[in-house]
């Protein structure tokens, strides 16, 4: 979930100082009619890596709008007082009022990421924590309360620099904290844990937003532009309604820098080395798929793409090296009749493997969040949802033992026209090619906006995304057999630790 906030982020100081002023006139005023209404209060919940801008952020929101409104919290060591009473009982107390914003440091996610990082307690409690905020949460938000949660990130690599560079300036080495050390030795651990409890509580009423905090200038714009929008749809949703769902402010790409952007579409693979690559882990696919640890699990493999991206040939070459007793391809067009009057995931779980099975998803339950979206076959509500859902979806599977990759498969603009115009020239070729194709081209931007949203939070520790270089078709398809294959060996040697 955090890919994203790991590719370089920027915004240059010109495009900074010249769309300040507007967003800052804009929050005011968002801020003032919040406060005249006082119908709602505004719960913002600062969480990430030390380092990130967490506190910069936070003060430079204090700037641009009026601080006498906004009530800032930080909860550090618990008091006597506090360990007398229930662990929430130190939140409720600091809540704020309606019409006021109240930004929390050192929340209920800092106790439960902190806690199980340092061995204060194990997986079974950290469950009963992320369970506890979550009806928090809705209980709030029912109550009419608007909450942000903002995760600032930094890569490992990014924060090892941040550090070695404050430590050799002695104008600014005290700004330099204990936590600060600590996490970077931590910093795996906490960036597991985060990712396991953002996944979990992203809910369509309260929604994670992951920032880059490298770049001061992209930081301070897209939390800015967050606040306001969900702000100015707080104020848009009368007082007592049920439908809270839009509260939650959309994703927002501030720079309009996508993962995309960060693939090298120049890999290929010459035909020797594919051949023999190929060849090696179709090899490999096939014992795996064979050895008895398998009987311990079933894989689900899900291909996405661009249009024309080779999502066919891919699937070819992974079903080549299997008996077609293993394996089982659905293919998923639109839904039925019969398959609209069910829940949206119904479909899917009716065809889920077995153990020792192998299931292909040519396109998928990422339909909801990408063409859905895209083409206004649902509702706003519906694909925000959709988030959370596919998320819990996808760690039941997880649970039950199924190894879950997913394939998105990326071309670029002039590829997918050559091979469009290919398609029409060549016979054999030209069923593949039809006008939602070319009318899906045209909506190019909005599905670029729709993949990165899809990437950024649903890419998981449990499920995540390979994002695959498919301009050279070589290339992709055996990228394709190398990560199903590692994610099986991996699975594998995970069962083999648990024995020993």
């Amino acid at each position: 979930m955090f890919e994203s906030a790991e590719i370089g982020h920027t915004i240059d100081d010109e495009t900074y100082d010249a769309e300040v002023p507007a967003l800052r006139e804009a929050l005011l005023d968002a801020q003032f009619e919040l406060h005249e209404q006082a119908k709602r209060p505004i719960i913002i919940l600062i969480n990430g890596i030390e380092g990130a801008g967490k506190g910069e952020t936070v003060k430079l929101l204090n700037e641009w709008m009026d601080p006498r409104f906004i009530e800032v919290r930080t909860f550090d060591q618990q008091t006597d007082e506090e360990l007398a009473h229930p662990p929430v009982w130190r939140y409720w107390r600091q809540l704020p009022p309606k019409g006021r914003i109240g930004v929390f440091f050192g929340n209920w996610y800092s106790q439960m990421i902190q806690g199980r990082v340092h061995k204060q307690y194990k997986d079974p409690v950290l469950d009963q924590a992320i369970n506890a905020a979550e009806r928090l949460e809705k209980m709030l938000v029912d109550e009419g309360a608007v909450i942000f949660k903002f995760w600032f990130h930094l890569s490992k690599k990014q924060m090892k620099l941040r550090l070695k560079t404050l430590k050799d300036d002695p104008l600014h080495s005290w700004r330099i904290s204990p936590l600060d050390w600590q996490q970077s030795k931590t910093y795996d651990k906490f960036v597991r844990f985060g990712e396991r409890v953002l996944r979990r509580t992203s809910r369509d009423y309260a929604p994670w937003h992951v920032i880059e905090g490298l770049d001061p200038n992209y930081r301070s714009l897209t939390v800015g532009r967050l606040l306001l929008e969900g702000l100015q749809n707080a104020l848009k949703t009368p007082e007592g309604s049920t439908n809270l769902v839009n509260l939650g402010p959309l994703p927002s790409n501030t720079d309009e820098l996508s993962l995309l952007d960060n693939l090298d579409m120049t890999l290929a693979l010459d035909k020797d080395d594919y051949e023999e690559q190929l060849i090696t882990e179709q090899a490999r696919l096939s014992g795996l798929m064979r050895d008895k640890r398998m009987r311990r699990h079933a894989l689900v493999a899900v291909f996405e793409g661009n249009d024309a991206a080779g999502k066919g040939g891919a699937i070819k070459r992974v079903a080549g090296a299997l008996d077609p007793r293993q394996y089982h391809i659905v293919p998923i067009a639109a839904p039925s009749e019969d398959e609209r009057a069910q829940p949206y995931l119904w479909r899917f779980w009716r065809q889920i493997p077995a153990r020792g099975k192998f299931t292909v998803f040519d396109r998928s339950w990422y339909g909801r969040v990408l063409v859905e979206r895209v083409e206004g076959f649902c509702s706003e509500a519906d694909w925000l949802r959709a988030y959370t859902e596919i998320n819990d979806f996808e760690e039941q599977l997880t649970d039950a033992g199924i190894v879950v990759v997913k394939f998105w498969l990326a071309i670029d603009d002039k590829t997918q026209l050559e091979r469009f115009k290919s398609r029409e020239k060549i016979p054999f070729k030209r069923h593949k090619i039809t006008d939602d194709d070319w009318r899906n081209r045209k909506k190019w931007p909005q599905y670029r906006e729709a993949v990165g949203d899809m990437v950024d939070r649903t890419s998981t520790e449990i499920a995540p995304w390979t994002l695959v270089e498919a301009n050279d078709k070589r290339w992709a398809r055996v990228k394709v057999l190398r990560t199903i294959n590692d994610a099986l060996q991996a699975a594998f040697e995970k069962d083999d630790k648990k024995k020993r």
